[in-house]
């Protein structure tokens, strides 16, 4: 089993890129499995074949692989700090801003900072760039059409403004999507963004091993301009800052030296 195992993540390494011996083995196994059992396969080699050579089952695959759970203004408390504290510090002697959403997911954490920009910062002229790996989610977030539960932290009178209620789902306004740039971007493989004054990147990293963290924590570093802020999520606490040339200026949040 565990053999089989590790021949699969070897193949989908040279299909895909992706390296999945950089997630927390036993959480990824578990999922895998789960599906592959799901669909009827006794092996992963079988299912690899399978994979292989259906797009639709290979698509399946990433999503599952990837963490999708999202939602607008999560943890609202923490986006407060972002609007009182964080922005107005970043865009103190600046008229542009660069903001990264890593692991963007499908859409609602780079749409709310959209929202928070033109509604509390009109004057900057802001470049906001969203990425994920998974082309599936990628796509979701372009459409930008969500469940009411997606936006129940979301202030209403952001939701009003900036949504159309239309068969059950709320449909993000034309003129917001319009203000990101959503890409494609393998944190483990690919070249980070440069000068960048904030990267949100929540709720991902805890399923990576601490090998994988370690290079996206310095990774992120490098791509944050002089004096950058980095975002993370309420399970990402990162203990040793310093190892990282960054320091804490609020509750998951991280300025580089």
């Amino acid at each position: 089993m565990t053999k089989d195992y590790y021949e699969f993540i070897k193949r989908i390494k040279l299909k895909l890129g992706i390296d999945l011996t950089l997630y927390k083995e036993a959480q990824m196994k578990r999922r895998l499995t789960s599906l592959r059992d799901k669909r009827g396969y006794g092996d992963f080699l079988s299912y690899y074949e399978t994979l292989d050579k259906d797009d639709k089952l290979l698509a399946e695959f990433v999503d599952r692989i990837t963490i999708n759970v999202s939602e607008f203004y999560r943890n609202p408390k923490r986006w407060d700090v972002l609007i009182d504290t964080i922005l107005p510090m970043l865009s103190k002697d600046k008229s542009t801003l660069k903001i990264w959403s890593a692991a963007c997911s499908t859409g609602e954490e780079p749409y709310s900072i959209a929202l928070i920009m033109r509604e509390y910062f009109p004057q900057l002229d802001t470049t906001i760039i969203a990425t994920d790996i998974d082309d599936n989610v990628l796509k979701k977030a372009k459409q930008g059409i969500y469940q009411t539960s997606a936006l129940k932290d979301l202030p209403s009178s952001m939701k009003d403004k900036y949504f159309k209620f239309e068969n059950s789902l709320y449909h993000i306004n034309d003129s917001v999507k319009q203000d990101i740039q959503f890409k494609k971007h393998n944190l483990l493989e690919d070249a980070y963004p440069k000068n960048v004054d904030l990267i949100i990147c929540r709720n991902v990293l805890i399923y990576f091993t601490d090998q994988a963290k370690d290079k996206i924590y310095a990774d992120f570093t490098k791509a944050l301009s002089p004096e950058g802020v980095l975002f993370v999520g309420s399970t990402e606490q990162i203990f040793s800052p310093s190892a990282y040339n960054l320091h804490l200026v609020d509750t998951f949040f991280y300025q580089k030296d």
